[in-house]
């Protein structure tokens, strides 16, 4: 079957993609609207970046019209804004923040999230979460359809008691357990993994043999192409 994507109105679009591209961290994202109430918002368009500046990427749809989400209206007004990630206790809370509440009504206090101070930035984090980016917005794009597309920097990391070794930084996969966003109503958890190790060309000539190594380039010469 092949899809052409000029075809279909934004919801088919967005059915289709947010069903294929699987799973998807969950950003619950806390920022500081005008009158200081907090804001959490669950978004699962959402990712790592670059390390080098440590950059996240933010999808947040608005409404319809040009009326901003809460997230979105207060990130253009501070440049700030708190990714903390969702693990599979905190899960119901996310959920529970996902609802269409008024600007002034704070998610905090009825998903019964506590919250904790910031080291950088003036939004705070969630002290449930296993993890919390405090993060400065990069630069927003405006793609058009609907979403817009915040660029942000982390500045500073908190990670919960227990879940990296503080001289490997390596993560204790037994206490992390992040979810993952499918589609509809369906995520999914994180805790069956399988381990494939990258190699090097080397290795890979080494385990199969200079012989086969060679047959193996004259197909990817042969499979080669010239654009002109």
């Amino acid at each position: 079957m092949d899809l052409d994507l000029a075809a279909l109105d934004r919801n088919a679009r967005y059915k289709l993609l947010s069903a294929l591209i699987v799973p998807r961290p969950i950003a619950l994202v806390t920022t500081l609207g005008p009158e200081g109430v907090v804001n959490a918002a669950p978004y699962s368009f959402f990712n790592l970046f670059s390390q080098d500046p440590a950059l996240v990427v933010l999808g947040i749809e608005r409404r319809e019209g040009p009326v901003q989400k809460d997230t979105g209206r207060n990130i253009e007004a501070t440049g700030e804004l708190v990714v903390n990630l969702v693990d599979e206790d905190l899960a119901e809370q996310m959920n529970i923040c996902a609802i269409d509440f008024p600007p002034e009504v704070s998610e905090i206090a009825i998903a019964g999230l506590c919250l904790a101070p910031s080291r950088v930035v003036r939004p705070p984090r969630i002290a449930q979460a296993p993890a919390a980016l405090e993060c400065r917005r990069f630069v927003t794009l405006l793609p058009g359809g609907g979403r817009e597309l915040v660029v942000a920097e982390i500045l500073a990391v908190h990670v919960g008691d227990g879940l990296v070794d503080p001289t490997t930084l390596k993560i204790d996969l037994e206490r992390f357990r992040p979810v993952g966003r499918l589609f509809g109503n369906l995520y999914c958890r994180t805790r069956e993994r399988f381990e494939l190790r990258r190699k090097n060309y080397q290795e890979w000539l080494a385990e199969r043999g200079e012989g086969e190594a060679e047959g193996e380039r004259s197909k990817v010469g042969a499979s080669t192409f010239t654009l002109r």
